[in-house]
C-alpha cells in the first residue's frame, strides 16, 4: 500500500512542488493544508503515514502543529520544511520529536531522503 502524506504550507506553489515530487515516487498525498490549524484537523481525520509541515504558517505555526499532532499520535512521522535563518526554530522542532527537517529551497533528492529517514521504524 502506498505511503499516505499530508502536506501543510501556506504557499500553494510549495505544496504543488512537493506533491509532484511525491506523486512521481508513488506516494499518495491524502490532504493539503494552508495553515497549521487545518493541518492538525486533517491529521486527526486522515491519520497519514507522514506529515510535512512548513514552520511559518498563519493561525498556527509548524511547531505548534507538531506539538498537537504528536499529542494525538506520539509515533507520528513529521518533517519540518523551513527557510534559511530559522535555526532556533529548527532546534526546537528537533527537540519536539520531528524526524527530519528540510531547508527551502530544496532539491527533490533531499525531500525524498528525509521521507525515507522519517518512515524507517
Amino acid at each position: 500500500m502506498a505511503t499516505r502524506v499530508l502536506l501543510a504550507d501556506d504557499l500553494s506553489f510549495m505544496r504543488m512542488v512537493q506533491r509532484e515530487i511525491l506523486k512521481d515516487q508513488g506516494y499518495v498525498v491524502v490532504g493539503e493544508a494552508s495553515n497549521g490549524l487545518e493541518a492538525v484537523e486533517l491529521f486527526g481525520q486522515l491519520r497519514p503515514d507522514l506529515t510535512i509541515l512548513d514552520i511559518t504558517m498563519p493561525l498556527m505555526n509548524g511547531l505548534e502543529a507538531t506539538k498537537k499532532i504528536l499529542a494525538v499520535d506520539p509515533s507520528a512521522a513529521v518533517i519540518i520544511c523551513s527557510a534559511l535563518g530559522q535555526q532556533k526554530l529548527i532546534v526546537e522542532a528537533i527537540q519536539l520529536g520531528i524526524k527530519d527537517f528540510i531547508v527551502k529551497p530544496f532539491k527533490p533528492e533531499r525531500l525524498l531522503g528525509a521521507i525515507e529517514k522519517a518512515l524507517r521504524k
